[in-house]
């Protein structure tokens, strides 16, 4: 479980290593995003509060990056902090965010990219609930809610197998 203290030690002295990496140049992300999504993940924009995507979704699956696909965040640690955009208590794994210090707007906060991608996400803060105390607080328009069913699927193709095969009671 990621910290506080976790968070400022990676944006101070590095970043967890990536799975992968996807780079493209700014005419390429222009191409493949729609505008909204490029905004936001290209150019560090924010979406409005509340009127978004995941702001009040709580179905289940996993969040992942809308510019790379790589896993952010799992249904299960969302909550409702109201702050207008969807909020997460820890990311999928502990190398999925890469972080960086934001003094932006006469604030200090520490921004999320995805750690692939480098996409803007949002920010993370330390008012989060127990036991973590963390907040991130995500951009929707950064991500793409992939649900258990399309999980299943996918696993499936990857495997070379038709179809998944029904659960046994």
């Amino acid at each position: 479980m990621l910290r506080w203290l976790d968070v400022v030690t990676f944006a101070r002295y590095g970043n967890p290593e990536p799975p992968r990496r996807v780079e493209k140049s700014a005419a390429e992300w222009a191409q493949l995003l729609p505008p909204e999504q490029f905004r936001v993940l290209r150019e560090q924009a924010t979406e409005p509060p509340y009127r978004n995507a995941y702001c009040r979704a709580y179905e289940p699956g996993d969040y992942v990056c809308a510019g790379c696909d790589s896993l952010l965040f799992s249904a299960a640690t969302k909550y409702h902090a109201i702050s207008g955009w969807p909020s997460f208590t820890q990311p999928a794994h502990k190398n999925a965010i890469w972080y960086r210090f934001d003094h932006s707007h006469h604030m200090q906060r520490v921004e999320v990219r995805c750690n692939v991608c480098q996409g803007h996400l949002g920010h993370v803060f330390a008012d989060g609930p127990a036991p973590g105390g963390l907040r991130y607080c995500i951009n929707s328009a950064s991500l793409r809610l992939v649900a258990p069913e399309q999980e299943d699927a996918k696993s499936a193709v990857s495997l070379g197998v038709d179809s998944v095969p029904p659960q046994s009671e």
